[in-house]
């Protein structure tokens, strides 16, 4: 009988603390995060592998940095550069410098190190720079394209129509728009309940990704992303297009053909380069759902985040005539014509 009463009790106790802890776990959970860091989950099991690609990554963030700081020292350094083309061109290796300071050291370290977590609010931190950053830099490419419209379709007109005002206002609308925007995101994302699990199957904080965590109904944030970057890759796509369209109505008007080809070289590398970034972005976030593989999110990750900025100054910096007379000038490197 003892037994019984004490079974009894336990079973007794135990109900009345489910019943006080449960309501402080929902209301913990309506009210903010129980969360308090992430493990970013996505280099895991690497092995040896892991030395090797922090050696891959290394080399190839010290190619960013090295490559964009050349382009700005040269940009900088040469008074006939000074030009709204290599003013543009100077903000894009800065932004550069900064999209990808974001987020690789951080993949760097957690290459190093077992435990690979994150605290909640640098989560959110990384995720508002790493898109106020980017979308910054959609915005100038966009731009830059508009300004090689003028360059190219009304050349009498250009240095009157793009003067260096301009030129600043332009790039303080880019990086407006680029850190207004995730702001509305962010907020909502901050409120969300977070109560587990916290592993983020990615190389780094993302929306996406962290927003599939919470333990609430997402659809409405799902479609707010949706619908925001849907607006914003296919509006500016589209002004790229237009710009792109018209240049090459021109093009096909030059008469050397020396000319048309080199015209067509330049503006096929640059299409290329904008579509990769907008491809890859678009892949990522333009979708309803977010049940995709982590393993393809994790390549399209490294391809816009790692891999373009690095194919940006040599596209739109070492292949330009100009910077490469520069070089081969400053640094007597006669090789570099070639490039």
């Amino acid at each position: 009988m003892f037994g019984a009463s004490r079974v009894f009790g336990s079973n007794f106790l135990q109900s009345k603390i489910l019943q006080i802890s449960l309501p402080m776990m929902q209301v913990e959970a309506i009210n903010g995060t129980s969360v308090s860091e992430f493990e970013l989950d996505g280099f895991l099991n690497l092995g040896d592998y892991g030395i090797l690609l922090f050696a891959i990554f290394l080399v190839t963030y010290l190619l960013i940095l090295s490559a964009n700081a050349l382009t700005l020292s040269l940009i900088s350094a040469t008074p006939r550069l000074h030009v709204p083309m290599y003013f543009f061109i100077a903000v894009l290796a800065t932004l550069e410098v900064f999209y990808t300071t974001i987020t690789m050291p951080r993949v760097l370290v957690d290459l190093l190190r077992s435990k690979k977590s994150i605290s909640f609010r640098s989560c959110l931190l990384q995720i508002y720079f790493f898109h106020s950053v980017g979308i910054s830099e959609a915005c100038l490419l966009a731009v830059m394209a508009y300004d090689r419209y003028l360059a190219i379709c009304a050349p009498l007109n250009y240095m009157a129509k793009m003067t260096p005002q301009l030129c600043i206002q332009l790039v303080l609308g880019c990086c407006a728009c680029g850190f207004a925007c995730p702001l509305p995101e962010i907020v909502l994302t901050s409120k969300l309940p977070f109560c587990g699990p916290s592993h983020i199957d990615h190389i780094f904080c993302d929306f996406p990704q962290v927003i599939s965590l919470a333990c609430t109904d997402i659809s409405t944030s799902i479609m707010l992303d949706f619908a925001f970057h849907t607006i914003a890759i296919l509006a500016l796509i589209f002004l790229i297009l237009l710009s792109y369209m018209k240049i090459l109505k021109v093009i096909v008007k030059i008469n050397s053909s020396e000319g048309r080809q080199k015209a067509f070289s330049t503006c096929a590398s640059h299409f290329i380069v904008v579509f990769t970034f907008f491809g890859t972005t678009g892949f990522m976030y333009m979708h309803l759902t977010w049940m995709g593989s982590g393993r393809y999110d994790r390549i399209v990750a490294v391809i816009y985040a790692f891999l373009i900025p690095l194919f940006n100054p040599i596209i739109y910096s070492l292949r330009n005539k100009e910077i490469r007379d520069v070089i081969r000038k400053t640094v007597g490197f006669p090789c570099a014509s070639n490039i």
